[in-house]
């Protein structure tokens, strides 16, 4: 995939082969699914509800203006969510318990309000599985030993010297590769993970 200063949101609005679609896909599905097992849907549910949020925000995006706050994109597919499960559970007329002391309709609500510990949470794990997943689609654009003094810096926080003595190359070239990895990162999660 050539690499563009435009982001992963504004290549989804263009996309005419939905190549991009499919790479947005590929990075929030898991997330949705995993956040619809704590609300305890799963199986084909879980993929049912997960396919609906992604129906919604295709649907949206092209009107989604991020407001430059972080996290813009995240608490807008949190509501998303939210909406899409809310929906789900009306059109099963259920109202399962929710895991944990509090009842279906609090963890709704909690999730909802942007201040609560549930939406921290969100937060949280949407930051860290999407770089894990952002890293996953790079990994192939970069050599081995880019890639390799990228890791043992950035993500093992080993020395940058030695890494380099590791392998084989200068301390020079350890921090221009941890440099064009995250500037990579950036670049593909711009908008996406703040």
């Amino acid at each position: 995939m050539a690499t563009t200063s435009v982001s992963l949101l504004d290549r989804v609005c263009q996309d005419v082969d939905g190549a991009a679609w499919q790479r947005l896909n590929e990075l929030y599905a898991p997330l949705i699914r995993n956040w619809l097992g704590r609300q305890n849907v799963t199986g084909a549910d879980a993929d049912d509800v997960a396919q609906d949020v992604l129906v919604v925000v295709l649907r949206k995006l092209p009107s989604f203006e991020h407001n430059g706050r972080t996290g813009a994109f995240r608490n807008w597919l949190r509501t998303i969510t939210v909406n899409c499960l809310r929906d789900f559970w009306k059109t099963q007329r259920l109202r399962p318990a929710a895991a944990g002391d509090t009842s279906f309709e609090d963890a709704i609500a909690l999730l909802a309000d942007e201040n609560s510990d549930l939406t921290q949470r969100w937060n949280d794990e949407h930051d860290r599985l999407i770089a894990q997943r952002l890293l996953e689609q790079i990994r192939p654009s970069f050599e081995d030993v880019t890639w390799r003094a990228f890791e043992r810096v950035a993500i093992d926080e080993a020395a940058a010297s030695d890494v380099a003595e590791e392998l084989g190359i200068s301390v020079a070239s350890v921090y221009a590769a941890k440099s064009r990895v995250l500037a990579r990162l950036r670049q593909d999660g711009a908008g996406l993970i703040d």
